[in-house]
């Protein structure tokens, strides 16, 4: 059955990756959240989308060159002034503290495609293991070197590669990546990609989906899942469809 991850939570009606915004896409009814990790200058996993601050908090500057401390001090409430005070930078360590109570899936991007963040792959699967989340977690990555490292330190953990274009027979790529799955831009994930690549082993999960034709399309082709901005319109037609 399609399982809807929330995109950096419900980023559509919440400040993006933020704990009011992944509460809510649980409190939808998603079956799992998306949400990216960058390292603060003192090497603290942190959920943010950017390499720097300036987009989604009052802040400025490059995420590698601020402590923990200095992040934790922004706003990062965004486009919704409403949560002004009340949604900040998360650690990761907060996030995977909260879903360790649940039974929901976290999809880990590794925000390392532009900057390579040291020990960035061996900081996040420890904490994965310390909250024993290994069976709950997908790691992902438009960095596919960056996936190989997270199969070098453990085997347990499925990996997935993010792919912004099409590729030619994507499910045997990510075979040669050990992966387990794919998470293709939503227009390179056609039905014909959708059927070969599951057929051979591969799940599929598009990225962002928002709109109402290619969830239904999604759900009706039985794709593994995919991420939203707005897991609440998902819900509904998944309800209407099943």
């Amino acid at each position: 059955m399609t399982k809807i991850f929330g995109h950096r939570g419900a980023a559509g009606t919440y400040p993006e990756n933020t704990m009011p915004s992944f509460k809510a896409a649980i409190d939808f009814g998603a079956d799992g959240i998306e949400l990216d990790v960058h390292l603060s200058k003192d090497g603290v996993p942190v959920v943010i989308h950017d390499e720097t601050v300036d987009r989604t908090t009052n802040g400025n500057g490059f995420v590698k060159d601020l402590t923990f401390s200095q992040l934790k001090t922004l706003d990062a409430c965004c486009r919704f002034p409403e949560y002004t005070g009340i949604a900040g930078i998360p650690s990761l360590e907060e996030v995977l503290s909260w879903s360790g109570t649940s039974n929901f899936l976290v999809n880990i991007e590794l925000k390392n495609d532009r900057i390579q963040y040291e020990n960035l792959e061996e900081k996040v699967i420890q904490q994965i293991f310390t909250h024993n989340m290994q069976n709950r977690v997908i790691l992902s990555s438009f960095n596919h070197d960056s996936l190989m490292r997270c199969r070098s330190i453990s085997t347990e953990l499925e990996t997935a590669a993010l792919i912004s274009e099409r590729l030619f027979e994507p499910w045997n790529y990510a075979k040669t990546l050990s992966a387990s799955g794919i998470h293709p831009i939503h227009y390179a994930a056609d039905q014909q990609v959708i059927f070969q690549s599951q057929a051979n082993g591969i799940q599929v999960r598009p990225f962002t989906v928002n709109d109402d034709t290619t969830m239904r399309m999604l759900f009706r082709s039985e794709c593994a899942g995919f991420f939203t901005d707005y897991p609440e319109k998902a819900l509904l037609l998944k309800k209407e469809i099943i």
